[in-house]
């Protein structure tokens, strides 16, 4: 009988083991699929509509079925808003065969790890990110169920200048990606308009103190001030211009989203004006789903649908073209329509959403609604 070595006889277990293991493996592997924004730091706010948006919509398909009959597992993210954490998060969800990511929030995150996403073959829907450079760079697998800034900017500018007529109106922003992109388009509409903003400022995101800002707004006697940036710098400066017993209207964008905005402004905030897509919680396909949070003791604002949403367009899309397969679903993207808590979505050739863009919104006794 012919001697087997220890080395051999490793292998050939190893093999039977594995053989033993695919035997007992389910016909079909679950779908990973994640999303990804700021979990912790001061947007988390944002970060929970997100988790929660993902988690309600894969509990809800697998409860269905799943995908193509695979369950489907959820990654979460945490990126803090910041690029080189996205680009980090990006590469594990690479390391966990993600096969698509409703991310980022943020578009200062959402850009650098769409190059990931594109490189890897994975495919990117984002329910929140705004800036134009995210669909304008020719990336197939890159899409959004949000607006762009050009189109919310053009929508701003119009209004300051409608209805603030001989007013005078700053424009400050925050340097980031979002909050820099939205207050330049927004200038550009109101110099296109003729108007020439009283002051353009940048301000530092994070800090607590803007009474430097403020002092220089009351000096100038602005009337008007449009803030690009996040509701949590948003709600400290309409905070601190009260303080010094300023009037000025705060008109910003659709960061401002969050009940958050109002835990930190209380009274202060009553009037603030903002931008943001058509309130999906209104639309009465998506009240099913909007029931289900609230009797979960849940207010499914903000981006939270925006998230549910484009989990439904991927895997209704899945579903349709029966692959996973990167360069199928994105063409099916591209090529069809969606029923969602959106509405009926499409996407345009550079991942753009189809659907209405952008309304004014306004602060009252702690929440928002639609201007009237």
């Amino acid at each position: 009988m012919a001697k087997v070595s220890a080395k051999a006889l490793a292998g050939v277990t190893a093999a039977l083991l594995g053989a033993a293991a695919w035997d007992a493996a389910p016909a079909r592997a679950d779908i990973i699929i994640a999303t990804a924004g700021p979990m912790t730091g001061q947007y988390a706010s944002f970060g929970e509509q997100m988790r929660r948006g993902a988690e309600m919509a894969v509990q809800d398909l697998n409860a269905k079925g799943g995908v193509m009959g695979q369950k489907l597992v959820l990654e979460i993210g945490d990126d803090a808003c910041d690029p080189k954490q996205a680009v980090a998060v990006a590469n594990q969800f690479v390391n966990k065969k993600v096969k698509f990511v409703a991310g980022h929030f943020c578009s200062g995150s959402s850009i650098p790890a769409s190059e990931v996403y594109q490189e890897e073959g994975i495919v990117q829907i984002s329910p929140a990110s705004t800036n134009p450079r995210l669909t304008e760079r020719g990336l197939a697998n890159v899409f959004r169920v949000c607006g762009r800034d050009d189109q919310q900017g053009i929508v701003a500018g119009d209004f300051l200048v409608d209805r603030f007529k001989g007013k005078k109106v700053a424009v400050v922003h925050d340097k980031t990606a979002y909050g820099k992109g939205l207050a330049d388009e927004t200038k550009k509409q109101l110099n296109k308009r003729g108007v020439t903003e009283a002051m353009y400022e940048a301000y530092t995101a994070g800090e607590k103190d803007y009474s430097a800002l403020v002092s220089k707004l009351k000096a100038s006697a602005v009337d008007v001030l449009y803030v690009g940036g996040y509701h949590t710098e948003a709600g400290l400066i309409v905070r601190q211009m009260r303080e010094q017993g300023m009037k000025t209207q705060l008109v910003s964008g659709d960061a401002l989203v969050t009940d958050e905005f109002w835990s930190i402004t209380g009274p202060a905030g009553e009037g603030t004006l903002m931008t943001f897509s058509p309130d999906p919680r209104k639309n009465p396909v998506a009240k099913p789903v909007v029931d289900k949070f609230r009797a979960g003791g849940y207010e499914p604002e903000g981006y939270t649908l925006y998230t549910y949403g484009a989990i439904q367009a991927w895997a209704q899309t899945v579903e349709k073209t029966k692959s996973t397969d990167t360069k199928k679903v994105v063409a099916g993207l591209h090529e069809g329509s969606f029923d969602t808590v959106l509405g009926k979505i499409g996407f345009d050739k550079k991942g753009d959403v189809t659907a209405p863009g952008y309304v004014f919104y306004v602060w009252k006794s702690g929440k928002y609604d639609y201007l009237k």
